[in-house]
This record gives structure tokens, sequence and C-alpha cells, in this order.
């Protein structure tokens, strides 16, 4: 695959923009009202890209909202299918595992999940925001501003959403299908998406709505196998495999093969109260309806279906890829700003509400009274329901720039934040895992609250016409507490409460020798503070309960960038060499829980880690007329550099940071009616485990290397009326980043506009 990179940078180097880098030459022309309001006052001295909604409309097959910046620099999505719920974003540094490295904001309201980190429940919560409102995205890359806590160590992902000037309407109708066949799953996959969305401004006031329905099939998120060369007793159908760590295994059928009904509604109101001065209000309705099923290989010596995981004639291992899901998420931001030409100001206060969000499967229980195995817990039975009703976030914002000197010479911006997380999440017996009444005793539970203050300045300095100094400081003051576990033994824990404060310095010198150069040093420390979910954890060892360490300390983030730009009137050039340490980074590993000596994995601090690399991002309009190319290639080495509980993994790849990623985007624009995309992505073999003892990548569970083309033509009839067709995954690639990714798909979408 060494040649697929080669090509990709060979590419690259030729060519245009499907994004546009921070340059003057693009970004006046293209920055909105509110993105521009935010930036003057961050100043945020950090490597920027941004892709607006006209370039992703001709470029990009976007079902959701994280397709849109797949193909940026450095950045991986780990969208398993369309209707995903748990899609998190991997960076320069860090991988898929460390969602709360990354701060993900849709008009100043938080979609990260910072009650975790992890790709489960603390995957950004994309779905509250739909591509058809999408104005603009702009990306930040690492901890260097200080308006940022240090869950900006990997990235920021600042999304701004449109209002509306006048009477608008948009319609929107897209069919996704995926052929998929992998063992003996041979399905094709629909998927069906309905948007639409109206608005107007009434002189001062500017009113917007809309709904988006997306009606989504997935290929298997899951295989069930069990360990050596025979199926159980009593069967056959089962295919011939090996693990991860190369040991033969059966692979008994496929799970999780999710059905969702999803609903995203969204209602914005904006307000000019005159003096520069506006009111703006945002309400986000989510919800999601998923059914997952299962579809095994195996046949009886009667040729019925078999749903045995052992000789003894247990279903657990179908039965816990049998569920359904049922979430309503609720969010809400209120913000209060004002421009002049010497002061800019922000208050922003937002919530995120998870109404309602509960799990239920069949019992996995192999004796007792709890037995419900399959086929017959299609239909019911026991089991269990997972509830997380309550678990959200609240926030509040408050920060003003001020201008001083000619051509502002001098800018001082200043902030003060708050955040409360909380979590709430139980499980319940029930006697029938398909209806919430028969829901019963409580049988785990874990919950407890963290709460961050904080205070920013930063300070751009004009030390000469071509030479900046910006400098900055963040002070946190964090606090954990409420934190309980409860396990299905009775066992209970009340943990401990804690409290941190820590600052965190940053600093940026940009020198611009001539209107068409940069260099920019930055450097700057961060704090990223445990999530709730990190601290109480519940980790059960037979009938023990115990927190492996409730006293997890915060990472230390120190890191630096040098970034060399070229820009001019047709796209840029910029050149990145990065460094990152991070001292006790916390990453799930195996150890000893507690005085036990008993092993388990649970979330640690692992000593130190480091990744450095060099980052090329080329972004050029019309390298030959009507051809433009957009591209970027990365290499990292993240490794361990000490690990005092799990010595082996020093040295050795950090689990989802692979050595080499990247991306090339080519474009033919022969007419302003019609645009042909061809895009492409790489990424080297990575591992699952810190000590990288997965050997082998392309099988469920492993982190296998990929190289995935995808294709995309747009046709304007009128300006009132497009259509777009593409296919992703070209070349029908089969291969795992632990789960199974899609096969070829194609996609078919009609849009109208008044």
């Amino acid at each position: 695959m060494r040649s697929s990179i080669i090509a990709l940078a060979a590419a690259s180097l030729v060519a245009t923009p499907a994004f546009a880098e921070d340059s003057e030459a693009s970004r006046d022309p293209i920055i909105v009202t509110g993105q521009r309001h935010n930036a003057s006052i961050e100043q945020a001295p950090s490597t920027h890209v941004a892709v607006t909604q006209e370039e992703i409309a001709r470029k990009v097959n976007a079902v959701s909202v994280e397709d849109m910046i797949k193909y940026l620099p450095s950045l991986v999505i780990r969208k398993r299918h369309i209707g995903d719920n748990f899609a998190p974003i991997a960076t320069r540094t860090s991988g898929l595992g460390a969602s709360a490295r990354s701060l993900i904001y849709a008009d100043g309201a938080l979609l990260s999940a910072l009650i975790a980190n992890n790709n489960g429940n603390g995957s950004p919560r994309w779905s509250l925001v739909t591509p058809e409102e999408i104005e603009r995205i702009d990306i930040l890359y690492g901890p260097f501003s200080a308006a940022y806590s240090g869950n900006s160590i990997g990235t920021v992902v600042n999304i701004t959403t449109r209002l509306p000037e006048k009477l608008e309407a948009r319609a929107t109708a897209l069919v996704n299908v995926q052929q998929y066949s992998l063992y003996g799953t041979n399905r094709t996959l629909p998927t069906r998406q309905f948007s639409g969305s109206i608005g107007d401004r009434f002189g001062p006031l500017s009113l917007f709505g809309s709904v988006t329905r997306t009606i989504a099939n997935s290929q298997p998120v899951s295989f069930i196998s069990i360990g050596g060369t025979a199926d159980p007793a009593g069967t056959t159908g089962g295919y011939a495999d090996v693990s991860r760590i190369g040991a033969p295994i059966r692979i008994l059928g496929a799970g999780g093969l999710e059905h969702h009904v999803q609903d995203t509604w969204k209602l914005k109101a904006a307000l000019d109260l005159g003096a520069g001065v506006s009111l703006r209000y945002v309400l986000g309705l989510w919800t999601d309806d998923t059914r997952g099923t299962v579809d095994t290989y195996l046949r009886s010596a009667t040729g019925a279906p078999s749903f045995a995981t052992a000789n003894i004639g247990t279903t657990a291992g179908f039965n816990s890829a049998v569920y359904r899901r049922d979430a309503r998420h609720l969010s809400h931001a209120v913000s209060l700003q004002g421009d002049s030409p010497r002061l800019d100001w922000q208050v922003i206060g937002t919530s995120y509400d998870y109404a309602r969000d509960r799990q239920s499967n069949p019992s996995t229980a192999t004796s007792g009274a709890t037995v419900n195995r399959l086929p017959v817990a299609f239909a019911g039975g026991p089991g269990t329901i997972q509830r997380q009703d309550g678990t959200g976030w609240l926030t509040l914002d408050a920060k003003a720039a001020l201008h001083l000197g000619p051509d502002d010479a001098h800018i001082l911006s200043i902030g003060g934040h708050a955040d409360r997380n909380t979590l709430r999440a139980a499980t319940y017996l029930a006697s029938n895992w398909l209806d919430d009444a028969t829901e019963g005793a409580l049988s785990t539970t874990s919950r407890g609250r963290t709460r961050t203050l904080a205070l920013w300045a930063q300070d751009v300095i004009g030390l000469a016409p071509q030479l900046s100094l910006t400098l900055g400081a963040r002070h946190e003051w964090w606090r954990a507490w409420g934190g309980f576990n409860q396990v299905a033994s009775g066992a209970s824990v009340i943990q401990p409460e804690r409290r941190f404060s820590g600052i965190s310095p940053k600093a940026s010198l940009e020198w611009r020798p001539a209107s068409q150069w940069s260099a920019r040093l930055s450097l700057g420390q961060a704090w990223r503070l445990p999530t709730v979910g990190e601290l109480y954890q519940a980790t059960s060892v037979g009938v023990l309960l115990t927190n492996p360490n409730p006293n997890l300390r915060p990472e230390r983030a120190r890191s630096a960038e040098l970034a060399i730009d070229h820009h001019d009137d047709r796209g840029s050039v910029r050149l990145s060499l990065f460094n990152e340490i991070i001292d006790d980074a916390l990453i799930s590993q195996t150890g000893i829980v507690g005085g036990t000596g008993i092993s388990a994995t649970f979330v640690q601090n692992v000593d130190r880690t480091r990744a450095r690399g060099v980052e090329l991002a080329i972004d050029r309009r019309d390298i030959v007329p009507h051809f433009d190319l957009q591209g970027s290639v990365t290499y990292a080495d993240a490794v361990t550099s000490r690990n005092s509980v799990f010595p082996a993994a020093e040295g050795k790849l950090l689990p989802s940071v692979p050595h080499w990623k990247a991306t090339a985007v080519v474009t033919w624009r022969p007419s302003k009616e019609f645009s042909l995309t061809t895009a492409a992505r790489y990424a080297s073999r990575n591992y699952a485990t810190l000590d990288n003892s997965d050997s082998v990548g392309n099988t469920y569970q492993g982190f296998y290397k990929y190289f995935v083309v995808d294709a995309r033509a747009q046709f304007r009839v009128t300006d009132q009326f497009n259509f777009a067709l593409g296919v992703d995954n070209l070349g029908n690639r089969k291969y795992f980043l632990f789960h199974p990714f899609p096969q070829r798909s194609f996609t078919a979408e009609v849009n109208w506009k008044l």
C-alpha cells in the first residue's frame, strides 16, 4: 500500500481546493456573520481549515454532518454506517477511543459528549445537526487557544448553520443502497432520507425551522464467534477464520444488523435589538428508534436455524447482539452578542439533555430463571433495560474582545466558562425485554457529576508590520462529586469527591515576510480533565465491586506546531510540523484492581505518550482549467513513551493512530451546471491494543489499513433544482476498524429550493 500513499501525495502536490485553508485569499468572502463574530473574539492562533455548504454539495456524498469533514487533513470519523449513533473523531495524535480530546460545537452549543472518553457514549451528538442547514464548518488543530478547554488537544469543530435573510424553503430526498457480502451474510441495505426547511425574515426577526427523517439499514456491527475449529455440537455452517491475535476461531453469525428510524427537528430565531446587539435561540430535538438483530450461519441436524454458541446450548453470544434503542435528546442554546468597532462580546448558555435514552436486550444468562434463549427471545421474555435518562450537560460562556490601536494592532480577548456534566446510567431487570412496563429491580448503576469553572485571557500584539505575538492563559477549577456505583451482586460504592485546579499557558509567534507567506510557531499546555464516566465506571470482579482508580489524574498535554503557509488567489499550501507530549494519558488498559491481585481492563493513567509528525495540506483551484484538487498527507509517530503498569506497550503505536493518513479530492467543473468529483482516503495499518499485540488486522476487532475511493456527480438543472449521484467505496474494499465497515454503496439525491 506504500504505492497508494505515493500516488495520493503526488496528486496532492499538483493541485486545488475542495476545502478552504485559513488564508486571506479564501476566508473573507465566505465567512458568515456568526462565525466571523466568534473568530473576532477568540483570535485562535491555530491551524485552521474550513468547508462551506457549496463545496460540500459539490464534492461530498453527505448523508449526515460527520460525512462533511471526512476529507479534511488528518481527521478520521469512525462512522460505521448511516444512522450510526457512535461516530467519534480521530485526529493527528489521538485515536478513536479518545473522544474527549475534541470539541464539537453547532452554533455555540456543545455536541461533544464529555460524559465519557470512548467510541461509545462518549461520541459526539452529530445528529442534532443536519446537512441541509449547514452554512460552514471550521476546524482548529491543537490546544493553542486559551478560549477552549483542554478537550481541544486534538481538534475543535465549529459548525455554523444559516439563518434566512428573506423567505426561503428547501427540500431534499436521498436514497442510499449498500450491497453487503461477508461470510454468510448477503444483504441489500437501503437507506432513505427526507428533509425540508422553511424560513423568513420579518424586519429585525429571523425564523427558521427544519425537519429531517432518516430510515437506515446497516451492515453487521459485530460477528459472533467461538474459539477453535469446530462449530457447536449438533450444528454446521460456521466459517473458519482467525482472531486479531492469530488464534483460530469459528464465525457463527453476524450481529447488530440495525434498522434506524431517526428524526431531527430544529427551530432557530434571531432578533436584532439594534446598536449591534442581537439575541439568538436554537432548539434541537433528536429521536431514535433502533432495532438490532442477528443473522445466524448455523443449522441444526434438521436444517433449522441454530443460535447455539456453546455445546450446552447457550445463545448468549447471539443474545447480546439483539437489542432495541429508544432515544429522545433535546438541545437548547441562547446567546446575546454585540458588535462595535472597538468591542465584540457574547454570552451564550447551552443545555443538552438525554430526556429519554434506553436500550433493552434479552437476557444473556446461561442458567437460572432468567434464561432466555433465541429464537424464543425474539418474541420477548426476560432481559434487561438500560437507561441514561437525565444524562446531559450545561454550559455557560461569556467572552469579549477589545480592539486597540490603529488597524487593530492590539487585540485583548477575555472570557469566563462554566459547565456541568451529569451521568445517570442504570440497568434494570425486566420480565419482558420488549416492554418498558415490565421493568423491575435495579441491577447496576453508575452516576456522578463533574463541574468546571474557567477564566481565560488572550492578547494579540503587533510587534512589527510583519510580526505578531499571541499570549494567552486559561485557569480552570474542576470538581467531581456524587459518584455512586452498584453491580448485580448488590455491592455498592459511594465514590470520593475530587477537586483540581490548573493553568494552561499559550504562546504563538507569527511572521509574515510577504503578503502570500506566513510562518507560525505555536506552543500550548492543556489539562484534559477526567470525564465523569472515566471516574465513576463500575468494575465488577466476582462479587467484588470496586472502582479501579477513583483518583484518576488529569492528562497534561504539551503541544507545539510550526506551520508554514503560502496562499494566493488560487488557494494555499501548508506544511505543519507537530509534537505532543501527554503525561498521565487516560487510556483503557489491563491492570491489577486495587489491592486484590485480580487483573481487569479499565481506564488508567499511562505515564507518558509522545506523538510527533508532519502534515502537508495543499488546496489549489484551477490547477489546470476547470480542475480543482485538494489533498493532504500526514505522517505521525504516536507511541507510548513510558508505562510503568504495562511496560510491553513502551515504544508501540497508540491505539488507532496509524503512521500514515492521506486524502485527495479532484473535481472537474466543465460548466457551472455540472461537476464530477473523485475522492480517496488512505490510512496505514493501525492497532487496537497498547502493546500492538493484535497482529491480524483484517478480522473482527482488528484494525486494518484501507484505501477507499468515492465519486460524486452534481447536476444543476436550474438555480432552484439540482440532483446528484454518488458512490462510496468504489473498489468495494472489505476492511475492519474493530467493526466491519461499509462496502460499496450508491447514493442519489434531489434538492429543491425556493
